[in-house]
């Protein structure tokens, strides 16, 4: 069964929804989202009947928003803790110490940071909500002259968003202080079948400007980052699903891979693909993976098969985040058409409400592995040129 809410739904998959004839839980927010009487419902009711019944019954959502509803309704089940060991950055970190025991985390209360000794840390270190999305509240420490202006940084940012997430999703309360990992950042979708086995349905990489970059603006995926990194993440992953006792449940891991091969998780986001319907849809874009089904139907991809006939083809999944420094509600227009412009083929845009969010929408794109130009363009792009104040 699938539980939506706020704040997106792709077209994608309202349209898997109905096509697979999926169940959605009718909560106010799925009705409102979906708008549409070809949907299959079921009453919150009968969704919390069938999961006492049957508590290996697959739930996905689409938003983290939709934890509270878990933690109001699903108590009885084990969808809750799962939740938390995975959604608490210091409870996954508690999870697998013994795995990385030289690896150096530590949580502080918000109150607590500006009066923090950071002397003997090691650095650098990144800082970030231990319940956290979207690089809310992330930042990278080099020195311990810059600790006063990231933590006024921190204060700032929290102010300014506290309002867009409920605090499930984002708890700017309290903090976790780690290693800063050296290495490749990637992001995998997968999920874990009725006997724990793990089954992988996507991965990327997550590029970066610079050393001091932590946005989310793109992504990559391809034949080669396939290849390349299944096993090793599959390793990984198995030792996690085993460490957590997991069946049923699917999860967004992100992870960056150290110059000696090393895995090392960054974080684990529980019950989703990710957010806004980002990496699921990539998946069908890059290899025809409609990955709500495969979970929800337990379908396994063949990749040998999926990825004939990729060997040049990069695809991207881009996060127009709004990094001008211009507010949202100073903004006139945004020129969605001249951006599109600079890509060779762009597979699809979609818009947000850039004054209630601070983000302007994504593009998925395909590019041919010997034109990145265009990829290293809008990675580095503040992205004022297309801004009507």
């Amino acid at each position: 069964m699938i539980l939506l809410d706020k704040p997106y739904v792709s077209d994608f998959l309202k349209q898997t929804i109905i096509t697979q004839k999926l169940p959605v839980i009718a909560t106010p927010n799925a009705i409102a989202l979906l708008a549409s009487d070809k949907v299959v419902y079921i009453t919150e009711e009968e969704a919390i009947a069938t999961l006492k019944k049957k508590p290996d019954t697959r739930v996905y959502t689409n938003s983290e928003n939709s934890i509270s509803w878990v933690e109001k309704h699903l108590t009885f089940s084990q969808i809750p803790s799962r939740i938390n060991v995975f959604k608490d950055k210091v409870a996954f970190r508690d999870l697998i110490k013994e795995q990385y025991p030289d690896y150096f985390y530590k949580s502080a209360r918000l109150d607590e940071l500006q009066n923090l000794d950071i002397t003997e840390f090691p650095f650098p270190f990144i800082i970030k909500p231990s319940v956290g999305f979207f690089s809310i509240g992330v930042y990278k420490v080099d020195t311990v002259d810059e600790w006063e202006e990231t933590v006024s940084k921190i204060n700032i940012e929290i102010e300014e968003t506290k309002h867009l997430y409920p605090s499930e999703v984002v708890n700017c309360t309290d903090f976790i202080i780690e290693d800063c990992i050296e290495g490749d950042e990637y992001a995998i979708d997968c999920y874990y079948d009725d006997q724990g086995n793990l089954v992988i349905l996507n991965i990327l990489h997550h590029i970066f400007s610079s050393g001091k970059d932590v946005s989310d603006r793109v992504y990559i995926t391809s034949k080669e980052i396939i290849e390349t990194y299944k096993e090793p993440f599959s390793n990984f992953l198995t030792t996690v699903g085993n460490l957590a006792n997991i069946q049923n449940f699917v999860l967004h891991v992100e992870v960056r891979v150290t110059p000696d091969g090393t895995v090392i998780p960054i974080e684990v986001n529980p019950m989703r693909f990710g957010g806004w319907c980002t990496t699921a849809d990539t998946a069908f874009f890059a290899y025809g993976i409609n990955s709500y089904e495969y979970f929800l139907k337990n379908k396994k991809p063949d990749w040998e098969t999926i990825l004939e006939g990729k060997d040049d083809l990069l695809y991207a999944m881009i996060v127009l985040d709004n990094n001008s420094k211009i507010k949202g509600e100073e903004i006139k227009d945004f020129d969605y058409e001249s951006l599109i412009s600079k890509f060779k083929k762009p597979l699809e845009i979609r818009k947000v409400n850039y004054s209630e969010f601070p983000l302007f929408g994504f593009i998925f794109t395909e590019t041919h592995k010997d034109h990145k130009e265009e990829l290293t363009s809008i990675l580095n792009s503040n992205l004022k040129e297309y801004i009507t104040l």
